[in-house]
């Protein structure tokens, strides 16, 4: 599910590069880390709730697992809904202080604003693909997830390159593909159905959003972490490059959106079940999850820096191949970037995994040095000693560290809770 997401957030990319132009290109990459900070409350309940739900369904407590999703939901409902006011309301200055300027400023707002429309649309939507795999429905909700991708590309045709829309065209077709994503699941749980989930009445219940919260706040630090580097990034390379290596970093993000993925659809996938047996105190599965993970992981890291590595050329042509400056940058940047898919699997796997043992400050300790300390020190430090290279060198060097540090949290609580 979070694969086919990712690739038809790509598409948006993919037309508005080659029919739009090379600065309104900027603009959707420049704005995009801003509009998924507002979205991560999904990632928080979705994630630390589905973990809290599944430990619960192991203790044999269905009805209480059901008033835990159905408090989940509609609460994230609530915030999402203030979230989009205050994006609406302070988009323009937000990415003035973040360097944009001229069309690159008013291209960011103009899609920026579009697109928050639908972020309660896409909260749900983070929310349920996390949730789906709780309820034992993972095909039901990659189906949905697979029709919300095929309504975007359609539409993104139809808008931008048909009507010439613009800007306008790919926000509006994201907004409706959003609601296909976020919408649909919660009239299915909201009917009787066949998975371990439906909504219900609920009550409020702050110790266990609270739980929730901490349990999840690993994941939600993961994107907001990441969004925060990503405009750290995107100054630093107007900074060096200017709009050019913008584009080029968009690029770059592409496709990792799509490789970590990857290792995150396993790690969300996975977190259930890890629960389930730790709720069940089940140690030999758990042992046998972890092992079996950790290979997964590493296989899968290996083939992502081969394909990296063979596919830069295409995908740059795809991407940017009409401009031969921008071209060669992100060939360049592709280069080095790839190696750092041989680490990212082993700390998002790592968080993830101390999420679904419900332990949520380790998980969040993890996220927060990988995703903020260790990028924001490398990507500032660095290119002041190799200038733009130093910017995609930091990169993989924040990723290699974040694998020391998780290899030492699994090291050191493997006794406490017997993996």
């Amino acid at each position: 599910m979070l694969v086919f997401t990712s690739i038809y957030g790509v598409v948006d990319g993919f037309f508005v590069s080659n029919f739009v132009g090379k600065t309104p290109f900027a603009a959707v990459n420049f704005i995009m880390p801003f509009l998924m900070i507002l979205a991560c409350v999904g990632f928080m309940f979705g994630t630390g709730g589905g973990a809290l739900i599944a430990k619960t369904i192991g203790q044999g407590e269905k009805e209480k697992a059901n008033q835990i999703f159905s408090l989940l939901i509609y609460v994230s409902i609530v915030i999402s809904v203030f979230l989009t006011i205050f994006g609406i309301v302070f988009i323009r200055p937000i990415a003035a202080a973040l360097g944009a300027e001229g069309q690159l400023l008013e291209g960011s707002i103009l899609y920026g604003r579009v697109v928050l429309i639908s972020i309660p649309a896409f909260v749900l939507q983070i929310e349920f693909q996390c949730l789906f795999a709780t309820a034992e429905k993972p095909k039901i909700g990659m189906g949905i997830t697979v029709a919300a991708g095929i309504i975007n590309i359609v539409l993104d045709i139809l808008f931008i390159v048909v009507f010439s829309w613009g800007l306008v065209g790919a926000a509006a077709a994201t907004v409706i593909s959003e609601c296909v994503g976020g919408i649909v699941p919660l009239i299915y749980f909201s009917k009787k159905n066949t998975s371990l989930l439906q909504l219900t009445k609920t009550k409020f219940d702050g110790k266990t959003l609270l739980k929730a919260s901490i349990n999840g706040s690993s994941e939600m630090v993961n994107v907001i972490s990441m969004s925060t580097v990503g405009m750290l990034y995107n100054m630093q390379l107007l900074k060096y490059a200017g709009e050019d290596g913008v584009a080029a970093f968009g690029v770059l993000m592409y496709v990792e959106l799509i490789f970590i993925a990857m290792f995150i659809g396993y790690s969300v996938g996975s977190a259930p079940v890890i629960s389930y047996h730790y709720g069940a105190d089940n140690n030999d599965e758990l042992k046998g999850l972890t092992k079996k993970s950790i290979v997964i992981i590493g296989v899968f890291s290996f083939f992502m820096f081969i394909a990296a590595q063979v596919f830069s050329r295409p995908l740059s042509l795809l991407f940017v191949g009409y401009d031969q400056v921008l071209m060669a940058m992100t060939l360049r940047a592709f280069f080095i970037f790839s190696f750092s898919f041989l680490f990212a699997g082993f700390g998002i796997y790592g968080s993830s995994f101390f999420t679904a043992m419900n332990d949520g400050l380790t998980s969040a300790f993890i996220s927060f040095l990988r995703t903020l300390v260790f990028q924001v020190a490398a990507v500032l430090i660095f290119p002041l000693f190799w200038g733009v290279d130093g910017i995609w060198i930091s990169i993989v060097a924040a990723e290699a560290m974040a694998v020391f540090v998780t290899l030492l949290f699994f090291i050191g609580n493997r006794k406490k809770y017997h993996y």
